[in-house]
């Protein structure tokens, strides 16, 4: 089976794991910071908070930015659940934006017309999270200046677009937002098994965060708020969580991270292949000088009523195809509240179909995969 998406893996990465789990530290030791910093480094901005998943990274920036019961969280339905469910942690409401019809992307006009409604009902988002869906970066300055105008803030979901760049420079710089996450899942740009990262350029969300990551708890004394009665002592400040990443996750991640630019080339060599084979009227979305997609995923659209045809001859084929995503307001537990359809996030989905892209695969892969779907039309 040639999968949609897999890790890649060398004797450097698993020597580097190796070396921890020979050394003192297999968790709360030097990896962590050391891979914050070279992501950090990497993105330009100023604080990293490695955690145990991207969900993680969700849940405790939300918490950072003071989402709680009574409050409203937008996002795009075009998304993996955690998107959405990291404000229902919280306590707050979710409501969805429709999306850009060629990416899957939130779309900008869409956000302007439900935040003036929303502002006639006194209804208005405390966050909006907009995803790069694939790992294309969303129109993040159009974003941020309707944050200026109607006062929310921005949490990106980058958890398909480590890598990827707006403007020429690196998500997770934090231009335009107040946290960027990013998921290192072994489907993503790079791994650490699992794991993920919230990144900000604000030092006190960055403080809270790794606060929430660890039970609430500090042991720095400067932070103290009762005097110490020993030098064991340490508070619990805020009702955290166990969120950390171990050593050994951060030393894989630290390693992958030498490959994040070939691979990122490597993606997009892959990804251009398939567009000029099957969608060459959708290159300029995705080949610009004001974007440039991580290529997280390949998402084709078929007719609808060829997509379940074509999904089962992919895969008898021993090809993987999968899709992404059916929209969040769809599942069962989001029915409760009646979310009402998107019209565009509902065609998207409608004729969506994922097929394999990795930084491994073969042009003779590729070519196989190719083969069946020009077969297909």
């Amino acid at each position: 089976m040639i999968p949609y998406g897999r890790q890649a893996i060398s004797e450097t990465d698993i020597e580097a794991v190796v070396s921890v789990l020979r050394s003192d530290f297999l968790t709360q030791g030097p990896a962590v910071p050391r891979f914050e910093q070279a992501v950090a480094d990497y993105c330009g901005a100023e604080c990293a908070v490695a955690v145990s998943s991207g969900t993680a990274a969700l849940h405790i920036a939300c918490l950072a930015l003071g989402v709680g019961a009574g409050d409203w969280v937008w996002t795009s339905p075009i998304s993996f659940v955690a998107s959405a469910n990291c404000a229902l942690y919280c306590g707050a409401q979710v409501d969805f934006v429709d999306v850009e019809p060629e990416t899957g992307n939130l779309c900008v006009a869409a956000l302007e017309r439900k935040l003036m409604a929303a502002q006639a009902e006194g209804t208005l988002p405390k966050v909006v999270i907009p995803v790069h869906f694939a790992g294309l970066p969303c129109d993040m300055q159009a974003i941020h200046a309707l944050s200026q105008q109607y006062g929310f803030r921005i949490i990106e979901d980058a958890c398909h677009a480590l890598g990827a760049r707006y403007q020429h420079e690196p998500i997770g710089l934090g231009r335009y937002s107040d946290i960027t996450v990013f998921s290192f899942h072994p489907v993503k740009i790079i791994t650490t098994g699992e794991g993920g990262m919230a990144m900000t350029n604000d030092a006190t969300l960055a403080k809270t965060m790794r606060l929430l990551r660890s039970h609430g708890i500090t042991r720095e004394a400067e932070d103290f708020i009762y005097e110490p009665d020993g030098p064991w002592y340490y508070e619990q400040q805020l009702l955290g969580f166990h969120y950390r990443m171990t050593d050994i996750q951060a030393a894989l991640g630290l390693s992958q991270m030498a490959n994040l630019e070939t691979w990122i080339h490597q993606r997009g060599e892959l990804a251009r292949g398939y567009f000029e084979a099957l969608a060459p009227e959708r290159l300029p979305h995705y080949f610009s000088a004001a974007r440039r997609s991580a290529f997280h995923l390949y998402v084709h659209h078929v007719a609808p009523e060829q997509r379940a045809e074509l999904f089962a001859r992919l895969r008898a084929q021993g090809i993987g195809a999968n899709v992404h995503y059916m929209p969040i307001y769809r599942q069962p537990w989001y029915q409760r509240w009646a979310q009402t359809p998107l019209p565009q996030a509902e065609h998207f989905y409608a004729g969506a179909i994922t097929v394999p892209l990795f930084p491994t695969m073969s042009q003779a892969q590729q070519d196989t995969v190719l083969g069946a779907l020009l077969a297909s039309s």
